[in-house]
């Protein structure tokens, strides 16, 4: 958002503007799309930098401890462990059934291109519209209808008072309002806490919202059971006539007293997740992929706030009946000072398009050079892609 000198702004016009640049939609969108066959492909975006490193622990890393001494933790301090290296935070142990019935797996040190700025806005951008920049207004989920034999009738929807980026372009979708109930993340009231710290009226108004309606637990509880319904909601239009759906869960920007934070949000990913899979029922979930992903990882090393900053690569993850489950992917490149991009961040080893590319061509038999020159242009990727081998 750009004011220009001299111009007047309202505090409502400012508020949603600085909402927007720091992207934490209030309203969390919820979309579907129509496609043939059995096959279902779910995207979750994880929004605000979801910290892989959290998430999915390299606790068998020598380097590890000492960069999150707060944070990292091992089996024995209530991580469960997954394969002898890596471990999943107890908040997300409700996807371990999952994981036991290989329904489940991680790939880490994953990134889209975007390497500049670690801004919010620009990284969804990149992560939504599946290119190698910003200039491409459509979204690769949108460009993929184009490529799935489908007839005329079948249209994507959109259950939102605005389409997200992700399912926005040229290819037909109906628009329609969904729930508007969706609570706010802890980031998010972090943001306005600032925005207006220096406005005592504002100020006292947002202390008397947050004391009247986010005391006690209750909005927590509250936005939990809306993630929780929008899943539902999900699994129940892909087990009767759509194919394709994609929402987003926000409160990933952890700068913060993460501990507390990650494990809510990580809490409410792994119930949407489970959620998701009873309402599509077995046979639906045996044919189904959820891929969830992130605009960009976070930095390696905890700040003095028990937090972390925006970083780079993190973790994609992969559920559903159709995946080859209960094991963690990708290449790992190590912890060591050397070993991180700008000595800072987890060097990403792989491109979070090329997984995506993977599961739609395994969901739906899109053919590699139409996955690489229409829906990811710039993506290197073939039939033999690790994702599907795995």
């Amino acid at each position: 958002m750009t004011i220009k000198p001299g111009s007047s702004l309202s505090r409502r016009g400012f508020l949603a503007g600085a909402c927007c640049a720091a992207a934490a939609p209030v309203l969390t969108p919820f979309s579907v799309a129509a496609a043939p066959g059995e096959s279902r492909f779910v995207t979750i975006i994880l929004r605000g930098g979801m910290d892989g490193l959290d998430l999915v622990q390299p606790y068998g890393d020598a380097a590890f401890a000492g960069l999150r001494p707060t944070l990292g933790l091992t089996p024995g301090t209530g991580l469960v462990d997954l394969d002898g290296f890596f471990g999943l935070n107890p908040a997300a142990s409700a996807l371990m059934p999952l994981w036991q019935e290989n329904a489940l797996s991680f790939v880490h040190a994953v990134a889209t291109p975007y390497r500049d700025g670690r801004r919010h806005f620009d990284g969804q951008t990149m992560l939504e519209n599946g290119g190698t920049d910003a200039s491409q207004k459509s979204g690769w989920l949108n460009r993929t209808l184009a490529v799935i034999p489908r007839t005329d009738g079948r249209k994507a929807l959109d259950i939102h008072t605005s389409m997200e980026l992700i399912l926005s372009g040229p290819n037909k979708a109906d628009n329609r309002a969904g729930t508007g109930d969706v609570e706010m993340a802890q980031d998010e009231i972090g943001f306005l806490d600032r925005l207006y710290a220096a406005d005592a009226p504002f100020a006292a108004a947002m202390e008397e919202v947050k004391r009247t309606g986010f005391s006690a637990g209750g909005y927590r509880q509250k936005r939990n059971r809306s993630v929780v319904d929008m899943a539902r909601l999900a699994g129940g239009m892909l087990r009767e006539d759509y194919r394709i759906a994609s929402f987003s869960i926000n409160g990933w920007d952890t700068h913060v007293e993460q501990a507390s934070q990650f494990g809510s949000v990580a809490g409410e990913l792994a119930a949407a997740i489970v959620a998701l899979k009873d309402a599509l029922g077995a046979d639906a979930w045996a044919r189904t992929v959820v891929l969830a992903v992130t605009e960009f990882g976070r930095s390696v090393r905890e700040n003095g706030t028990g937090g972390t900053d925006h970083g780079t690569g993190g973790v994609a993850v992969l559920a559903g009946g159709a995946v080859s489950g209960g094991k963690v992917m990708g290449t790992w490149p190590g912890l060591a000072e050397d070993r991180l991009l700008d000595g800072q961040d987890l060097m990403p080893t792989g491109d979070v398009r090329e997984i995506a590319a993977a599961m739609l061509h395994k969901q739906f038999g899109i053919a590699p050079d139409k996955l690489t020159s229409r829906v990811f242009p710039g993506l290197s990727f073939d039939r033999s892609s690790i994702y599907l081998q795995g």
